[in-house]
Formats: C-alpha cells, structure tokens, sequence
C-alpha cells in the first residue's frame, strides 16, 4: 500500500480550450478505469457557471447528482466531494445528502466541503454574496453535529435545525470522513477544528514553492487550536500534464510534467513535505492521460 493516497479529479465542466462537454459516458469510464488502476479516490467537483469579464461562460454538472452516479458506478475506490459549496445549500438537506452518497457507495464517500464563492455565479443563481464566511461557519455547526452525532439543534442569523434529527443513517454512522478546502486564517481555525483532511488546490504552481507555506499555515493553525498535526490528513490538489498534450500551464498553472520517473518524484516530495495525499486534475482529462498515470503509480508502489 503506497505512503502517498492518489486521486483523480473528474472533469465536470465545459472545456477551457474548446467548450465541449465531458459527457457522462466519459465520466463514467475515467471513474472506472481510475479504480482499475488502483488510484484511492475519484473527486467530483462542485461548480456552477462561470462567466469571466471578457471570454465565454463555463458551465458544470451538478455534484451531487454526479457524485451519486460515480458512486453507483463504482464498487472500491473512494468517492469525493471537491469541495461541496455550502454556500449553495441548506446544511440540513447537505448532511443528508452526504448520508444518502454513502449509503449508494457502501461506505466509500468523502465529503469534502467549503464555504464556496459568491461572486458572479452566487449572483446569477439569486445566491447570497455577502457574508460568505459567516454564513459556512454556520453551516458547520449543522453539518457536523449531524454528521457526527444524528442530531442538531441551531438558530443562527442564516441558518437554522430545529431539533433536527438525521435519519436515516448510512453503513458509517458518525464516521464520514470530512476533508475542508482552507486557505485563510479563519478557514484554516475551522479547518483544524472539525475536519479530519484538510486540503487546498493549485492556484499557480503545482510544486512545494507554493504548496509549502501553504502546509506551514495549517500546521501553525493546529498549533494555535491545540490540534496535534498528526490527526489531520494534507490534501493537495495538483495539475498533472502526464503525456506530450501541453497547455495547462496558460489557463489553470504550471503543472506537473515529465517522464514516469520525474512525476513519481514530484509526487513523493509531497509525501516528504508532509503531505497525506494529492488530488490529480489530468491535462487533458482522457482515458489515455489517465492511462499514461500507470507507470507513475507502480513507481510509487515500488517504494
């Protein structure tokens, strides 16, 4: 059992490049081969439209909805939630949900979750776009009770559970692993509080230049809440260009590239860092740059 838990994102949007859309079929068929191959986890991400100033909207499929037909495709890997906006949902209907995933899975299910972005999208939809930490920390004192304890009891200026009750529960009850997407101080003190996984995603560069202070600010987040740092998984999510197919670097960052050999040894600097696992975003997201992935893995399998 490799040190390092590797996942792979699926694609869930319009295309950056060319507009076309990932179908389910496709989605479908990289879930499956990404079990095959012995990956950890598959990770669906949670988007909705997005619109830049000067170029073409982009839209997504929906992640719940998707989330559950991963799960239903699927038999052994993991199944994640990269990340859940809970600025998109009542936290009562979430955590059922999540419970509901589970259930479909048999107990593969990941939740991972964070307070979303308001902005253009939250405005299209007619969701909130002011408050947006508040209104997550909120969600947080209903998810977690529920998820944890069956039960929660909150009233809250955005959000409230009335003696609500969580039933029915799944074949893990109170055991759901958490992860939360944190950057900032405040996400980082909630983070380290509740979540069991902690994890962030490329912004620029795929390597410990910018991954490294990243890991610092949450180990010194567990320092300040009296967490050990040891109870708490690292996530990291990463582009990777496994094959000749270039281009990431102009629309998401500069990402991981190279032999079989210089991937796998990008990746085992992230174990040593002191990072538990990595979420992979595929350039391109195919079944052959999956493929391209099974050197790299048998490479970290070796040791």
């Amino acid at each position: 059992m490799r040190s390092l838990q590797i996942g792979l994102v699926l694609p869930m949007g319009e295309s950056f490049v060319d507009g076309s859309t990932a179908r389910w079929t496709e989605i479908r068929d990289l879930a499956v081969r990404a079990e095959a191959l012995g990956l950890d986890t598959v990770w669906v991400a949670d988007e909705l439209l997005w619109r830049s100033a000067d170029g073409p909207a982009h839209g997504w499929w929906e992640c719940v909805a998707m989330a559950g037909a991963v799960a239903a495709a699927t038999s052994r890997i993991k199944v994640g939630t990269w990340v859940l906006s809970a600025l998109h949902r009542n936290p009562g209907i979430t955590a059922k949900a999540v419970e509901t995933i589970d259930e479909i899975s048999g107990g593969r299910f990941v939740l991972g979750l964070g307070s979303g972005h308001a902005g253009r999208q939250a405005h299209a939809f007619g969701l909130p776009e002011d408050r947006v930490f508040g209104r997550f920390e909120e969600a947080v004192e209903i998810i977690v009770p529920l998820l944890r304890k069956g039960r929660a009891d909150f009233e809250g200026a955005f959000h409230a559970a009335r003696e609500l009750e969580h039933r029915p529960v799944g074949p893990r009850p109170g055991r759901i692993p958490i992860m939360m997407g944190a950057k900032g101080p405040k996400m980082l003190q909630l983070a380290v509080r509740h979540a069991d996984i902690w994890s962030w995603y490329v912004e620029e560069r795929s390597d410990l230049t910018e991954f490294g202070p990243r890991l610092a600010a949450m180990l010194a987040a567990c320092e300040t809440a009296g967490r050990d740092p040891a109870t708490i998984g690292r996530s990291a999510g990463i582009i990777v260009e496994p094959t000749q197919v270039t281009g990431a670097a102009d629309v998401m960052g500069v990402p991981v590239r190279g032999s079989a050999e210089e991937i796998a040894d990008a990746f085992r600097a992230f174990g040593l860092a002191g990072y538990s696992q990595l979420e992979l975003i595929l350039w391109p997201p195919t079944i052959e740059a999956l493929d391209a992935m099974a050197p790299v893995l048998e490479l970290l399998d070796a040791g």
